[in-house]
């Protein structure tokens, strides 16, 4: 431990890598929140996957792939909403097309690249110790508009999420809230990309709100325990990489689904020794 505390005060993308895991843990619990509240844990799978097509898409045409995967991202967001409100398309199988449409342009995309791209692996894999400045910034950025986003309007934001159709008799602006909460969670799975990787991207989104869900009830609880399990599991992941060499997001993964499944074992136990008591006072009586 100390050593792994001497290097973060001696090494600058140390502490990058400890600053990209606050801001992505408040990224990650708020929006994974809303994720698994509203049951989109699937559409978030479908569009992180499907903005692999604008990495690749980005490299073939030499510009920043975090660009093409945002705008991969928002279109397959926006369209998806579209399509299956408007178009008579079952939810689960567009997300499933759309899944499967993206990686497989990224992977057209980038076999037609001439050269060879260097950052492939960190986008599919994660690669928090190699986080840049500006990605930063935009971190922060977002964090701190999801904070005012839920601070000032979350109520509303849930309102609609749950009763969408009495939400519109109320003249509720239900179709801009769906395409603006839509947006925010293909923004924030862009902004974290670099941080743990398409392929376990959704992790991040789903195991922390679940855990934060074993033991709080409310959503506003459920939303502060899940950024502060997500923040608590990327700095674990990040401290058990700099004593093994193994890959921070992998581990970070590994980490947060065995609190999960512990958090689960102990609520089980809890459950059973109450109910046990309450049958033998019942029989004392």
């Amino acid at each position: 431990m100390f050593e792994f505390l001497s290097d973060i005060s001696q090494f600058a993308f140390m502490r990058d890598a400890l600053t990209a895991s606050l801001l992505c843990g408040v990224v990650c619990g708020i929006t994974g929140s809303y994720i698994v509240a509203r049951r989109l844990v699937f559409l978030s799978g479908g569009i992180t996957h499907a903005s692999f097509g604008g990495i690749g898409l980005a490299c073939f045409l030499g510009f920043d792939p975090l660009l093409g995967a945002l705008l991969f991202s928002v279109a397959s967001a926006l369209g998806l909403d579209a399509f299956t409100a408007k178009g008579g398309v079952r939810e689960d199988s567009a997300i499933g097309v759309l899944w499967a449409f993206g990686m497989a342009a990224g992977i057209i995309f980038i076999f037609l690249t001439p050269g060879y791209t260097p950052d492939l692996m960190s986008f599919l894999f994660g690669s928090i110790l190699t986080i840049t400045k500006p990605l930063l910034w935009w971190s922060g950025l977002l964090a701190l508009t999801l904070v005012v986003l839920f601070l000032f309007f979350g109520r509303s934001i849930m309102y609609i999420a749950f009763d969408p159709e009495f939400a519109a008799t109320q003249k509720m602006p239900v179709r801009l809230v769906n395409a603006v909460m839509m947006s925010v969670v293909a923004a924030s799975v862009v902004i974290t990309i670099r941080l743990i990787g398409v392929m376990l991207l959704v992790s991040l989104f789903t195991i922390p709100p679940l855990i934060a869900g074993v033991f709080a009830r409310r959503f506003s609880h459920i939303v502060t325990g899940a950024v502060a399990v997500t923040i608590v599991g990327l700095i674990a992941g990040l401290f058990m990489s700099h004593q093994t060499q193994l890959p921070p997001g992998a581990s970070s993964t590994i980490i947060l689904a065995t609190i999960y499944l512990f958090s689960k074992l102990l609520r089980t136990i809890n459950i059973r020794r109450k109910n046990t008591n309450a049958s033998h006072n019942l029989q004392h009586n």
